[in-house]
């Protein structure tokens, strides 16, 4: 269970992001979270840590101090929550202009010469910066010089620096941002050089709903594959199908061989669901979920297969960490995991329902939501007729709210 513990604004809280996170530890643990994402830890030319330069200089952050964050991390594993540190790597930041006045000094952040390159570990066909090095392997980030990841020195020394994440700093595990600016064998060449308990990258293609849902998850298979298996990836595909199913196109849920349309329905053991990050959410809003259906969209992730992530803006700003918690206390005491089998019950136009793994049953749309619930504390339901007789009588209420339902066997 991933729990993504930022947003977008997160750089600005007064008294550093690090420093009150810890507040929120015990909340967090207690909703059985396995591992919390945490942003970019280095110094960066802006203020997300997007565009990160001295590497090993993590006091500049604008999240906190090394310390701060070494606190941070150390409160998380006392409750036996690991830590997973938001990875840039595909550019950096240049710390001075060379003697032609291009910006492609790069400063490592300590006293000798790790990290610090210059333009031959620049891509050759960058637009930024007219490196020496390598032609780039995925696609280019304009703002920043995009790193020649063929370079053996960047493969050893970003190594080096990500081992020292995880025994000095204390991380766990990454997350690969922008993945898709070098090519996956890359993405394997840094799993496989610093083992971590948990990999994802971030490989956010265009979706055209209705178009291309199957090349769409298939892209995000290959690139898992072609990464060496081992990392896993958002799964942008059931993000953008259930974004548009919760209007009334419950349909959309559904595939044409009965599974469900998202990675998960094709490749569900590498597959991290969401619901929305930092940048479809928060204060970006690039690709938000609907804000009033919010919890019909965890109803769905929490009960499927693949490897569900948490938003921190629904969880805590939202008001919905009880709802929430109820959902992942349901999907653990039933041992719902990765790789769970699905069985469609129902997607039509006002709602979807599932039996996972003949363990519980759920459903969101305002279909059935006439049925008379008994108490929540007495985990019973009476079957109406509106049920149309879909729930087994050996099956009980374990927790509802607007427009979903999870039932578990009694």
């Amino acid at each position: 269970m991933l729990f993504q513990g930022f947003n977008w604004e997160s750089w600005n809280k007064a008294g550093g992001w690090y420093n009150f996170l810890q507040n929120s530890v015990s909340d967090i643990a207690n909703a059985d979270v396995t591992h919390v994402w945490l942003p970019p830890p280095s110094q960066s030319a802006d203020n997300w840590g997007y565009m990160p330069g001295r590497l090993y200089d993590i006091d500049a952050s604008k999240y906190g101090s090394q310390a701060e964050l070494k606190s941070l991390i150390n409160a998380f594993h006392q409750k036996g929550v690991k830590c997973v540190a938001e990875i840039v790597i595909n550019h950096r930041s240049a710390e001075s202009r060379d003697n032609r006045g291009i910006y492609s000094i790069f400063e490592g952040g300590t006293s000798d010469d790790r990290l610090d390159w210059g333009p031959s570990f620049i891509c050759k066909n960058d637009t930024y910066s007219d490196g020496t090095g390598n032609p780039d392997t995925g696609v280019d980030y304009e703002p920043s010089p995009d790193i020649d990841h063929l370079n053996p020195r960047v493969q050893k020394e970003l190594s080096d620096w990500m081992n020292w994440l995880k025994t000095e700093i204390g991380f766990d595990g990454w997350v690969f941002s922008l993945a898709k600016g070098y090519a996956p064998n890359i993405t394997k060449i840094y799993t496989d050089q610093t083992s971590p308990d948990f990999a994802v990258g971030e490989k956010w293609e265009d979706f055209l709903l209705g178009q291309n849902e199957d090349s769409h998850r298939g892209d995000l298979k290959d690139w898992v594959q072609a990464a060496g298996g081992v990392v896993k990836a958002f799964d942008f595909t059931t993000k953008g199908v259930l974004n548009a199913s919760v209007h009334g196109e419950f349909w959309r849920l559904k595939d044409s061989n009965g599974k469900p349309p998202g990675m998960i329905g094709l490749f569900p053991q590498n597959a991290v669901t969401f619901i929305d990050n930092h940048n479809t959410g928060s204060t970006q809003n690039e690709w938000s979920f609907p804000s009033d259906k919010v919890m019909q969209g965890y109803a769905y992730i929490l009960t499927h297969p693949g490897v569900p992530s948490i938003f921190y803006d629904h969880f805590f700003d939202f008001g919905l960490k009880d709802e929430i918690t109820k959902l992942v206390v349901i999907r653990n005491r039933n041992g719902i995991n990765a790789t769970s089998s699905v069985n469609i019950m129902a997607s039509d136009s006002d709602l979807y329902m599932a039996s996972i793994d003949d363990k519980i049953i759920m459903k969101i749309g305002p279909a059935l939501n006439s049925c008379s619930f008994l108490p929540i504390t007495n985990l019973e339901i009476i079957i109406t007729m509106d049920l149309g007789n879909r729930v087994p009588s050996n099956y009980q209420l374990a927790t509802s709210g607007n427009d979903y339902a999870v039932w578990e066997k009694k």
